[in-house]
């Protein structure tokens, strides 16, 4: 069996250690588009635009980043939390809590397949450059992970040993998930309000940024990480109602840096999912605002202005 580097199909903007962010949001889709407690949002490297919707059982689709939704995949979902697509388009989206399985949308299917058999809600979803599916399980405090292109239903856990715990192997309720090129998977460790990384191959993480990680910053119950491409860390800060970063000199605030929840638009209420697109911009699930919101890259070298819209 050969598997080949598929290359990423999200996007990992290289960024200059000046790069500033504008702290007013514009509100890419409210809940008129969204309806009640978006979940989850991916972008990826064509800048199409997926968000799941779990209180009606639904994903939105934006191709390139249009105004309105151009497709709508509701059949036999419910309380979905998660989504991914693949470098060929393909649509990964979390079904387990109904279904008990991991749900693949071709282009313009009508029907879903069955991607993984998962038995429980998949918080966080993410497919490497080998075309490996990746699910982080709450309930059962452990990431697994499944070849794409085989048949069978073998899944290998890589991270958790299916306990809560918080000890170095252990996680306790892992939600959003990261995984770079070189395989390591960095996972937002929610109940143990912390991001752990898991270096490819090894099962004992390291904790990167919150609860027992050194001159790092104060997290609680984070329920995302993305990285640029330094992997410098972006992490929604759940019940902080901000996103933080890592950077050249350790962690700051990017967005909500108040801490108190809020529906201006330099505030956040319960950020749940954050991903990147193509020139820089941060897309955040608000989700208590019931809004996704788009912070724009103002600035992505130092005394160089670049404006994305």
């Amino acid at each position: 069996m050969f598997i080949f580097d598929l290359g990423p199909s999200y996007n990992q903007p290289k960024l200059s250690p000046c790069a500033t962010w504008n702290s007013d949001a514009i509100t890419f889709a409210d809940n008129s588009t969204v309806s009640m407690h978006p979940t989850s949002v991916f972008v990826s490297i064509n800048n199409t635009v997926y968000v799941t919707v779990k209180s009606v059982g639904h994903a939105l689709i934006w191709l390139k980043e249009d105004l309105l939704p151009t497709r709508t995949i509701s059949a036999s979902l419910n309380n979905s939390y998660s989504i991914f697509a693949s470098s060929n388009g393909d649509i990964y989206i979390d079904n387990g809590l109904s279904n008990g399985s991991v749900d693949k949308w071709t282009l313009n299917a009508t029907n879903s397949t069955i991607a993984m058999y998962i038995n429980e809600i998949c918080f966080g979803l993410f497919i490497d450059v080998y075309n490996y599916l990746y699910c982080s399980i709450g309930s059962f405090h452990q990431v697994v992970k499944k070849l794409l292109n085989i048949d069978t239903n073998q899944t290998t856990v890589i991270a958790g040993t299916g306990t809560a715990g918080s000890a170095s192997n252990s996680l306790d309720n892992p939600r959003g998930i990261f995984v770079t090129v070189k395989l390591d998977l960095y996972v937002a460790d929610y109940t143990n309000n912390r991001i752990q990384l898991f270096r490819s191959g090894q099962l004992n993480g390291t904790t990167v940024a919150g609860s027992g990680a050194p001159e790092t910053i104060v997290l609680n119950a984070p329920t995302d990480v993305v990285l640029d491409a330094d992997e410098y860390l972006f992490i929604a800060d759940y019940s902080n109602n901000r996103i933080v970063k890592s950077g050249p000199s350790g962690f700051e605030c990017l967005f909500g840096c108040s801490g108190n929840a809020g529906s201006t638009a330099n505030q956040l209420n319960r950020p749940h999912s954050l991903s990147f697109d193509s020139y820089g911009n941060l897309f955040v699930v608000d989700s208590d605002n019931n809004r996704i919101q788009k912070f724009l890259l103002t600035r992505n070298s130092c005394g160089k202005y670049f404006h994305f819209f």
